[in-house]
């Protein structure tokens, strides 16, 4: 028999605490460090630093870790304005100024897109950002009930867990939600049945409250009313299945949002995605609308389009705009915001835009402009394919810098210029950042 020889498996430093000296951050704010050869990210860590870190991943050449204690302290470090901010897995950045914070965002994102797309410099254009405080106007909120305790856990998830950190109030979330927390707290534990509540889903609606229960056993009228009796300025509604939603106190009414610098109104469901930051995304569609420049000549393809966010407000100039998105009840929306806001220059088709187009009355080589808002997993398919259209000129709006990149790489070598970038800060004190680009044929 032939003996192979096989190398031991280096012993894993799963768990294990580490020092790191911090030289940069990366595009999602955590700290780059090197350790024993490999490159190591750390959560939570500042350039210049020295941290204790417990290692989270470590993989063939690269360690990922988290900041457990601050052994030499950046002097741009500041105390978290939230009591739950080491629990808590909404905030990441709570430990840098919200100005700091999009400082080191731009600056990671800014290397990431230099290293893939082979440039030296980007066409900054000024960050769009609005208040740090009180901008989140939808949210869900998690509940635990413990039966052998009697002791109900309203909050977030912790960290890196599926674990609820107890929440009491909340910093970001917009001032007319905060009644949630005390009002589950009050109402929740008085049920038949507590531990039927699993999460609450409260959204800002323009200036209405609404908050829809997530309930897997039925609630009595009476139950359903005490939530009512304790917030009775909240609209409310259960949820027993997804997507199904009753009105607990009067007839259903739509849900609306606003467009005011363009007059535009927006119904749309409880579960429809919805732009979180309400001051931000008026600040994305405006900026669109004057990157894009729409005249009464120009034909504009919307791809990835909602409940038509974007193609409204570009329909207010623009000749045509057909607005292509994959789910169907989206499509249904938009047509009826369409309708809502009396737009007949507006249109909109279902489809996979990841797969082949095909033959269809959107699909056709007429427009001069083009915007996508693709999910974090980036437009992929789509953009090969738009390319055959031969825009004038195509408006990125990107969740993830990472696909973003792959997708830009792609405009860049058909012959596009990248125009314009900037930021877009929709998650204060989180590592996220948004981007906006134009890209120009030459």
């Amino acid at each position: 028999m032939v003996s192979l020889y096989k190398a031991k498996a280096k012993p894993s430093r799963l768990g294990q605490q580490i020092k790191l000296q911090i030289d940069n951050l990366d595009y999602e704010a955590n700290g780059i460090s090197r350790y024993q050869q490999k490159i190591a990210f750390v959560s939570g860590a500042l350039p210049g630093e020295q941290v204790l870190a417990s290692v989270t991943e470590d993989k063939a050449d690269y360690l990922k870790a988290r900041t457990i204690k601050v052994l030499q302290q950046s002097a741009e470090r500041v105390e978290p304005f939230c009591p739950s901010f080491t629990r808590c897995g909404g905030c990441q950045l709570q430990y840098l100024s919200a100005e700091q914070q999009r400082l080191y965002k731009q600056q990671g994102v800014q290397a990431l897109l230099c290293h893939q797309l082979g440039l030296q410099t980007l066409p900054w254009q000024p960050m769009l950002s609005a208040a740090d405080r009180h901008y989140r106007r939808k949210a869900r909120i998690g509940l635990w009930y413990d039966k052998k305790q009697r002791q109900l856990t309203v909050g977030f998830r912790q960290a890196g867990s599926k674990q609820l950190a107890e929440v009491t109030h909340c910093d970001v979330l917009a001032a007319p939600l905060q009644p949630i927390f005390a009002t589950l707290k009050q109402v929740v534990p008085r049920l038949s049945r507590p531990e039927s509540v699993t999460h609450a889903e409260v959204i800002l609606a323009d200036e209405q409250p609404v908050v829809v229960i997530r309930h897997v056993a039925a609630l009595t009228a009476a139950e359903q009313q005490a939530f009512v009796s304790v917030w009775p300025d909240a609209s409310w509604y259960g949820e027993a299945e997804p997507g199904k939603f009753t009105s607990w106190q009067h007839a259903d009414q739509p849900l609306r949002y606003t467009l005011a610098e363009q007059g535009i109104s927006l119904e749309f469901a409880a579960d429809d995605f919805i732009q979180v930051n309400t001051d931000v995304n008026q600040l994305l569609v405006s900026q669109a609308v004057a990157w894009l420049a729409p005249t009464a000549e120009d034909t504009i393809l919307d791809l990835y389009a909602g409940m038509g966010n974007f193609s409204l407000a570009l329909a207010k100039s623009a000749k045509l705009v057909h607005g292509v998105e994959g789910l169907s009840k989206m499509v249904q929306q938009a047509t009826e915001n369409a309708q809502l806001n009396q737009l007949q220059n507006v249109h909109f088709w279902q489809a996979d835009l990841h797969r082949p187009w095909g033959k269809t009355a959107w699909n056709q080589p007429i427009y001069q402009k083009v915007l996508l808002d693709p999910a974090r997993a980036g437009a992929e398919g789509a953009v090969k394919q738009l390319l055959v259209l031969k825009p004038a000129q195509i408006l990125y709006v990107s969740c993830n810098p990472a696909t973003f990149a792959r997708d830009a790489k792609v405009l860049l070598a058909a012959g596009y210029q990248l125009q314009k970038l900037a930021g877009v800060d929709m998650f204060p004190h989180t590592a996220h950042l948004e981007l906006m680009a134009l890209f120009s044929r030459q």
